[in-house]
This record gives structure tokens, C-alpha cells and sequence, in this order.
């Protein structure tokens, strides 16, 4: 199965994270036949059942831990997740947080789980946002980005969240802070999804919500 791929260079990224939380310009994937675009700008997009495609396992020390936690971890298996990029020095980030823990509290029981990557982090800074905060989720610390070039985000933007199905393809991507009831209603979609899906098309992304 050719890999999804939600691309941009980890030098994109940082430059990014250097000008602040924002959005950046539309992107295309390079190499295998996904191109990802942002229709219009659009911060919100969706991707129909037929045409996502399985992203690259993901992989790297989780920040409390410091023990490896992946993607293909049984933790993870057959569930939506739900991975949100994220920084404590990131503004958007420390807004949506209680949101993204209540979605996390209410779907955990529906198969689904949720997966950070803390980027560009002073690393007991982010720990201590987690204490904090009580996020009962793990996250991977990925200070220079090298976890999410594995999967890579569609434009240099913190925070963002991807959506993933049961078979870990992307069906939503978020270029924003989320809020509950947003993030909780493409969530629970996703998740009552058959897991008979079609894996054919070409992948072209549908703007705005499912």
C-alpha cells in the first residue's frame, strides 16, 4: 500500500515555529501520487473514505517516559487517533488543551486514542505543561521535528491535528486550535465508520467538514 503522505520539509516547519503559531502557505506532497493541497487556505479539511492513504509509522521517546511509544504500538491498533502538534510556548496550544483532554475523556471508550508530538520543546517545560494541564495521553517528544518529518504536516503550522482512522489514514486535518465540539464531531464520525473501507482514489481533499 503506497503510504499517505502530509508533506512538508522539517525546514518549513522550524521556519514556522521561528515566526510564531500560525498558518502557512497551501502545500503539495512531493514523490508518490498524494498531493495535498489547502483548498483556498482552508484550516479545516476532510478526506473521504475512498481517498486517504496509511501514513508512515510514527516513533520516538515519550516525554514523561523517555520509553519508545509508536503508532503501531497494540495501544493504538484498530483505533481512530487523534495526533495534535503541539508546544507549551504555543499560545493556540495552551487554549485548546482542555478541549482536546475532554474529547480524549469522552471517546476513549469508542476505540479511540490520542497521540501527541511535542515539538520544539524545552522538555521539562513541556512536562511540566502535562502536569498541569492533567493530559492523560502520551506524547512524543520530537524536539527537532524528526518524528514529524516521518509523517510530516501540510503546512508549518502548531498547533494542528490529524484525524486518523481505524487503519491510520488521515480523515481530517486541522490547521488551527480545535475546539470539543468540532474535534468531538468529526471524531465520533470517524469512529462509526465501517472498517471495510476502500483504499482506492486519488486522494484529493474535500474542504470543510465531514
Amino acid at each position: 500500500m503506497r503510504r499517505f503522505s502530509l508533506l512538508v520539509a522539517v525546514s518549513a516547519a522550524l521556519i514556522g515555529l521561528i515566526t510564531g503559531c500560525g498558518t502557512g502557505d497551501d502545500a503539495v506532497a512531493q514523490g508518490d501520487t498524494f498531493q495535498f493541497v489547502s483548498p483556498g487556505g482552508q484550516t479545516v479539511i476532510t478526506y473521504p473514505v475512498a481517498d486517504r492513504k496509511q501514513v508512515a509509522d510514527l516513533s520516538g521517546p515519550e516525554l514523561t517516559s523517555d520509553e519508545t511509544i509508536s503508532l503501531s504500538d497494540p495501544q493504538f491498533a484498530d483505533k481512530v487517533v487523534v495526533i495534535n502538534v503541539w508546544g507549551s510556548w504555543c499560545g493556540p496550544c495552551r487554549a485548546e488543551a482542555d478541549d482536546l483532554e475532554r474529547v480524549y475523556d469522552e471517546t476513549k471508550g469508542d476505540g479511540v486514542a490520542f497521540l501527541g508530538i511535542n515539538l520544539r520543546d524545552d522538555r521539562q517545560s513541556a512536562q511540566d505543561f502535562v502536569a498541569d494541564r492533567n493530559v492523560g495521553y502520551p506524547s512524543i517528544y520530537d524536539f527537532d521535528g524528526m518524528t514529524l518529518a516521518a509523517m510530516t504536516t501540510p503546512t508549518a503550522v502548531v498547533p494542528t491535528t490529524v484525524v486518523l482512522d481505524r487503519q491510520h489514514r488521515p480523515a481530517a486535518v486541522f490547521l488551527k486550535a480545535v475546539s470539543a465540539d468540532e474535534l468531538g464531531a468529526v471524531v465520533r464520525d470517524v469512529a462509526a465508520e465501517s472498517p471495510a473501507a476502500s483504499t482506492q482514489g486519488s486522494a484529493t481533499p474535500t474542504a470543510g467538514r465531514p
